[in-house]
């Protein structure tokens, strides 16, 4: 997984939504996610993602795929996958923004934080 940079297109994190459709949520727009390594051999990136009817969204190229979800109280998960490499994030979002952890594991294993704000 291309130094697990893209691990957090938390919360944002492709242009596939998890789930079922459901009803507008606070959660909702576009937003600006930055992912920032703290353990392991990762670069950092920011991403914009978007959040429609509370699923995570990426429209950006890259050849991965994120799937996620913002639920009540704003929780968030997100996992971004490419082949059998995988990062997964968690945290919580308010209506402008949001932050939390992450831990991608492919060649090795790096993990961080992420911080999202709403655009």
């Amino acid at each position: 997984m291309r130094r697990y940079g893209f691990a957090l297109l938390v919360a944002t994190t492709a242009a596939v939504g998890a789930g079922a459709a459901s009803a507008a949520t606070p959660y909702d727009g576009r937003w600006s996610v930055v992912i920032q390594t703290t353990r392991g051999n990762c670069d950092a990136y920011r991403y914009g993602l978007n959040i429609v009817n509370g699923n995570v969204t990426y429209d950006g190229g890259g050849g991965f795929e994120v799937r996620g979800r913002v639920y009540g109280g704003g929780a968030v998960h997100v996992r971004v996958s490419a082949g059998s490499s995988y990062a997964d994030g968690n945290g919580r979002l308010s209506r402008s923004r949001g932050s939390g952890n992450w831990r991608g594991v492919g060649n090795g294993v790096c993990s961080g934080r992420w911080v999202a704000e709403r655009r």
